[in-house]
């Protein structure tokens, strides 16, 4: 218990300072900032881990740093759709940060619910792994050789929904999620109506829900063990939504990044498998964090290195 006492105890702090002190008024912020800010969230996910050597054990803090670079590496696709729904709202760099700060509360709730029944389900049903392992393996494969053509925001079926059944505003309103404006068909009357910027919040949240369900077998397939699964989502996520707005400029650059994520996915669905093979208790913890970083900082510099003709704006 004392455990998770303190890891939301660090996480409440920082999102504090995020939105009640460095962050408090609407703002620009610059490519500078994002990437220190992002120094200062990796530093943090650092030190947790050494925290998690201290207090349990130098093999739990492998697992965490393997859980954590897995989920922040599939996390990047998420970014491109994060930049597609801001595109497609008009959303100014200014109101962005506000829709991500409340995309991260949404994450702690909903990455928390799954990954409660991600880890019932394996204690209840230790077979499950192996179905974890080869969902993993056909998606890594499909990363590898299949295309997939983006769908346009417009198609979004919630999208559809939404304005279906909701009154939203045409345009923004300041960095206000919903307002208090008068009704169609009796102005008289005053009705709250939703505003792009929550719509896009929506969506976001529900695009990250996606994601999780590839991201959450990945992470069980590497440890059972809730904490170390949760925390590392965590601290992911944090590091990355606070790295979105320099991302934002160079992500074009990573072509290869996609084949390098596929690779990974192919070796930890395998791991499974090969553990059960060789009779082992689990996967060397050491081995799993040094291929998952070895293949990510490959996919990584060879796609820098063979785009570094293009100029960075």
């Amino acid at each position: 218990m004392t455990l998770w006492i303190i890891f939301f105890a660090i996480v409440v702090i920082l999102l504090i300072l995020d939105l009640g002190v460095l962050n408090r008024k609407p703002h620009e912020i610059s490519i500078k900032n994002s990437l220190y800010s992002s120094l200062f969230y990796v530093s943090i996910a650092i030190l947790f881990g050494l925290w998690i050597w201290h207090s349990l054990d130098i093999d739990k803090m492998n697992l965490y740093y393997t859980g954590y670079l897995v989920e922040q590496s599939l996390s990047l696709d998420n970014l491109f759709v994060m930049a597609l729904i801001f595109k497609y709202f008009d959303i100014p760099r200014k109101f962005q940060h506000r829709v991500l700060f409340w995309g991260i509360i949404g994450v702690l709730v909903l990455r928390g619910i799954m990954i409660g029944l991600g880890s019932a389900l394996v204690s209840e049903f230790a077979w499950t792994l192996y179905i974890f392992g080869i969902f993993l393996l056909l998606m890594g494969l499909k990363m590898l050789f299949i295309r997939e053509n983006k769908k346009n925001i417009q198609d979004n079926i919630l999208l559809k929904f939404l304005r279906k059944h909701f009154r939203i505003t045409p345009e923004l309103h300041d960095n206000h999620f919903w307002i208090k404006a008068p009704h169609p068909k009796h102005p008289e009357k005053k009705i709250t109506w939703i505003t792009p910027l929550f719509v896009a919040l929506i969506l976001i949240e529900s695009a990250d829900l996606i994601f999780a369900v590839d991201s959450i077998p990945a992470i069980f397939a590497i440890t059972t063990d809730p904490y170390i699964v949760y925390t590392s989502n965590i601290f992911a996520i944090l590091g990355l939504r606070s790295i979105y707005f320099a991302l934002d400029a160079i992500m074009a650059r990573f072509v290869y990044l996609q084949q390098a994520l596929a690779i990974i996915l192919i070796f930890i669905g395998s791991k499974i498998f090969i553990t059960h093979l060789l009779n082992l208790k689990e996967f060397p913890p050491i081995l799993s964090l040094g291929i998952t970083i070895g293949l990510l900082a490959g996919g990584i510099g060879f796609s820098l290195w063979k785009t570094r003709q293009k100029r960075l704006h």
